[in-house]
């Protein structure tokens, strides 16, 4: 039993929890017995698992096979693996090789829950259940078997600090939001971690009631009086140089079915009824989302202040009806940062609803479920950052942060959350430019790790204090110095005459050779291969 300090306190601990460690190379599928806790270290709750053997007993590891579904013969050259959820920031510990030569105390491993992206109820072949944590780098962690139970109990204790909501694409799969919103998390039970998911796309699609609505393209003029907001809806002076104007100007800036076909999509998703909404649960998860992200969208804004602002009705209309223009996507948290400044700019629900779509088209990988975009985002930026300053990258290896996952926010939402509104308007017309080189987004996080060199080398600084720094920095960075270090760093890298050809591809200096995928496990050390290749 873990002992109380002052610097630690222990939340919650389970005994009989199975960690799975595909062990590949021993052809065998091993398990090995310990403890889940949650604790407090210096105030930061942690996710921690460690074997039995840790505690001082002794626990030798349990073996499984599996039989072939038609001969009945034991089968042990199996696969068990597991799939990575859609994800946010990375692994507290480096991914590592599961290999079967390891001491089982070195797959003990502590997660801040403020990294964890997402919990997934998976079944392998063993035919048990299991656990499979995903941290915000897209990277998960071992699955855990809960052999006597405690999974409810443990997700209790886990609510202090997280709320956890079913993903409306993936029934198995639940998203990890911090909770401190103040809002009503949902129930346990409607967590349903032991039902089974379905594939909803199909359904909604095919929804007859709303498909009928979405092809008769005549009915279109009808409903938009009904759903067009005020045209006095946050009218600003005449004589404001900033003043947009609604009528000749507007109506040519947009194409008239550039119109027909946003009203049409709102359409859709406003006629469905709410007996329709109960049997969908696709649609009915991008409401939830939606809804909450809306309401605690930039709020210091007078835009979107207040309870009963016009301004938020437009921002959560504008994005539902995205998830009719992009099925496959839909919503994911984010997207309402990416769309406030738009509609805060155009003052107009269509044109800011055709910029978001546009924007999107720059960005979408970045939040696809699979975050293969982020991971060679950061790992490009790893690349960077090391031909620029080894220093500091060996610092931040020395301390587990090497794989720069506190920097995932930073470029899933172009630093939108990092500075103030009036200077995203300025950043992200720089970025859209595409000017002085592709990827100045990088450059740009380079920029901020450089202006805390100072903060970080030579510190007592860990990986969660370092993580707790760059938090920190949210409203402190000074826009211009920023850039004009990015800036500076582009013509750093441009004058040096023997720069590495893979810094080279990243900046658009020259065009990138074909290269095969790179696992998880190998991220860690793939910007030092390639800066000598």
């Amino acid at each position: 039993m873990a002992q109380q300090t002052p610097d630690f306190k222990l939340i919650f601990e389970k005994e009989g929890v199975y960690l799975h460690t595909n062990a590949k190379r021993s052809n065998l599928d091993t398990s090995i017995p310990g403890f889940i806790r949650i604790v407090e270290r210096a105030g930061i709750p942690a996710l921690e698992w460690s074997p039995v053997e840790d505690e001082g007993r002794t626990a030798p590891a349990v073996l499984f096979s599996k039989k072939d579904g038609e001969g009945g013969l034991e089968d042990t050259h199996f696969e068990p693996g597991y799939e990575p959820d859609w994800a946010v920031i990375s692994t507290v510990k480096k991914s590592r090789e599961p290999s079967p030569a390891k001491a089982s105390g070195e797959w003990a491993f502590s997660l801040p829950l403020c990294e964890l992206y997402s919990l997934r109820r998976a079944r392998f072949s063993l035919g048990r259940n299991f656990l499979v944590l995903t941290s915000r780098g897209g990277h998960p962690l071992p699955p855990l078997h809960f052999h006597r139970g405690g999974t409810r109990e443990l997700l209790r204790a886990m609510h202090r600090y997280v709320i956890l909501d079913p993903s409306p694409v993936d029934a198995r799969l639940f998203l990890a939001f911090p909770n401190d919103s103040g809002d009503v998390s949902p129930s346990f039970d409607r967590l349903q971690l032991l039902d089974d998911g379905s594939d909803l796309v199909q359904r909604f699609i095919h929804d007859p009631y709303a498909t009928t609505f979405g092809g008769f393209s005549k009915v279109t003029n009808f409903f938009r009086a009904a759903l067009k907001p005020p045209e006095t809806l946050h009218s600003r002076n005449p004589g404001d140089p900033n003043h947009p104007d609604r009528s000749a100007k507007t109506s040519r800036s947009l194409s008239s079915s550039h119109v027909d076909e946003y009203f049409r999509m709102k359409v859709q998703w406003k006629s469905v009824s709410e007996e329709q909404e109960m049997r969908n649960s696709l649609l009915r998860g991008y409401r939830n989302l939606i809804e909450r992200d809306v309401s605690r969208t930039d709020r210091n804004n007078t835009f979107f202040s207040g309870n009963d602002n016009p301004g938020l009705t437009l921002l959560h209309d504008v994005l539902m009806t995205y998830c009719m223009y992009n099925f496959d996507l839909g919503y994911v948290q984010g997207m309402s940062d990416l769309l406030a400044p738009l509609l805060f700019v155009t003052q107009n629900e269509v044109e800011s609803f055709w910029c978001l779509t546009g924007f999107m088209n720059l960005v979408h990988q970045n939040f696809e479920e699979s975050q293969e975009a982020m991971k060679k985002q950061l790992l490009q930026l790893s690349l960077l950052l090391r031909a620029l300053d080894p220093e500091l990258c060996d610092f931040l290896d020395s301390q587990d942060s090497g794989s720069l996952c506190f920097c995932f926010r930073w470029l899933l939402i172009w630093f939108k959350r990092e500075f103030s509104f009036e200077d995203i308007l300025i950043l992200w017309e720089v970025l859209w430019t595409r000017l002085p080189c592709e990827n100045f987004h990088l450059l740009i996080a380079c920029s901020i790790l450089e202006s805390q060199r100072g903060e970080l080398i030579g510190s007592d600084h860990d990986f969660n204090t370092i993580l707790k720094h760059i938090n920190e920095l949210t409203m402190k960075l000074d826009l211009q110095s920023i850039l004009c270090g990015a800036e500076a760093i582009y013509l750093q890298l441009v004058s040096c005459k023997e720069l590495p050809v893979k810094v080279q591809e990243v900046l658009g200096l020259c065009v990138a050779a074909p290269s095969s995928d790179s696992s998880p496990e190998s991220e860690n050390s793939e910007s030092d291969r390639l800066l000598h290749e």
